[in-house]
């Protein structure tokens, strides 16, 4: 699933190929890509407006339409492709934009997973329906160690189960987790409860600057996944153990292993990383 890195990827690209360009027409392909309104007065509404700006919430995209705001969940395999005007649609093309320059977005999902969602404009994000069970995004600087701490101090839950969770902070998924954990010195299992307030400083720090880091590399491309326009991320050259089963640790050389933490194939270094 593209994480945090990938979805700004995709925004950047998608503002720099696309500007403020007017939708004419809109063919949705398959109805449930659709989450709200229903599909009829999505391409009713979507026709005619101009994207005045782009923006991302967690792993959301966010076009802003004027008096609407279209949001795009991506899910597991979404990709946008900017094509030439009459491009033959593929077979996992799910909905089609005709664009006032001639050109033609195309929402590409092998999953058919993504969601969409069309809604008037809100004075927050926390007022969009699909973000009531969003958290902060994770540079959001609202979202602090303070803030983690009061959230956090008596749950039960473990390190990585935290990260994972976007009612909690929005944008980490299963390869940035590994990294943070790694780069925390934690391992993933370790009790939440048993963060001090410096650690929850620590957990914002090593988070924010990985994630800064894969979005100047372009992301993370890992199995399928592509930003737009075949934009490939580099930042799978610099994972220290996220998917490295079975190689030695970059910092003490001991194998690096792989367990199931809430329900997630994790990577870890058994020497580096303790549990607290």
């Amino acid at each position: 699933m593209p994480e945090l890195p990938e979805v700004e990827t995709v925004v950047r690209t998608l503002e720099h190929q696309l500007q403020h360009v007017s939708i004419l027409d809109c063919k949705v392909l398959w109805d449930n890509i659709i989450a709200y309104p229903d599909v009829s007065t999505f391409t009713k509404l979507i026709k005619g407006k101009t994207i005045h700006s782009y923006s991302r919430h967690g792993k959301y995209l966010m076009f802003d339409l004027g008096e609407y705001m279209w949001i795009v969940h991506l899910r597991m395999e979404g990709k946008f492709y900017v094509m030439q005007q009459n491009t033959p649609i593929n077979k996992h093309t799910h909905v089609v934009f005709s664009l006032n320059d001639g050109r033609e977005l195309h929402y590409n999902d092998t999953r058919k997973f993504g969601k969409m969602y069309l809604y008037e404009k809100q004075e927050t994000i926390e007022e969009y329906p699909c973000f009531k069970k969003i958290g902060y995004d994770v540079f959001d600087e609202r979202l602090n160690a303070q803030y983690l701490y009061r959230l956090l101090h008596k749950k039960p839950s473990v390190l990585k189960a935290v990260l994972l969770d976007q009612n909690i902070m929005a944008g980490i998924g299963n390869i940035y987790a590994d990294e943070i954990c790694f780069a925390m010195k934690m391992h993933p299992e370790t009790k939440i409860s048993h963060l001090r307030k410096k650690d929850f400083e620590e957990l914002l720090y090593q988070a924010r600057r990985i994630l800064s880091g894969a979005i100047a590399a372009g992301g993370t491309t890992i199995r399928s996944y592509t930003s737009s326009l075949g934009v490939d991320g580099r930042f799978q050259l610099k994972l220290k153990v996220h998917a490295k089963k079975g190689e030695k640790c970059l910092v003490c050389q001991s194998e690096i292993k792989k367990i199931v933490v809430a329900g997630r194939g994790t990577c870890y270094c058994p020497t580096c990383q303790r549990r607290r």
